[in-house]
């Protein structure tokens, strides 16, 4: 699951490396628009439903926990 977030984020987003952090959110690598986007990638790609309360910090941080969000959520 861990590939197929990494491919479908680094096809959406090119200009970001994804994996040169382990914490995406906290060192700014990642910004509101583009969690956003993440968010509605993921949802389209794998068909799921981002709820609320799953948009912190510690499952936008790395690749390996939005593969983890995901695979909860399906």
């Amino acid at each position: 699951m861990e590939e197929k977030v990494l491919n479908l984020l680094t096809e959406e987003f090119p200009d970001i490396d994804f994996m040169s952090s382990n914490e995406l959110v906290d060192d700014g690598i990642l910004d509101s628009l583009t969690i956003t986007g993440i968010i509605a990638a993921l949802s389209m790609e794998f068909g799921i439903t981002i709820p609320y309360e799953e948009i912190i910090e510690e499952n936008f941080n790395s690749v390996s926990a939005l593969a983890a969000m995901v695979e909860r959520l399906q």
